[in-house]
């Protein structure tokens, strides 16, 4: 399962979803989009939001700390 936080590291709600996922074992590529700014791009056209964090699981986008929605996605 391939799962991508775009994220920005002053982003309360991507911190808490960074810690979310770290206490349920699931490995993440964190992806800084505030330095990155292809990454930015591919967020916008994936998601079409400007802000963060979009996950990516498995080609899933999920907007914001979707816990419901990223439970579900990753069969937890």
């Amino acid at each position: 399962m391939k799962v991508r936080v775009f994220s920005t590291p002053t982003c309360p709600f991507c911190v808490t979803l960074a810690e979310y996922l770290k206490e349920k074992g699931v490995e993440f590529e964190y992806i800084d989009v505030s330095v990155n700014e292809q990454a930015q791009k591919e967020m916008i056209d994936k998601s079409g939001q400007m802000s963060v964090p979009v996950i990516e699981i498995d080609g899933e986008i999920v907007i914001g700390f979707d816990q419901d929605k990223i439970n579900k996605l990753l069969k937890l």
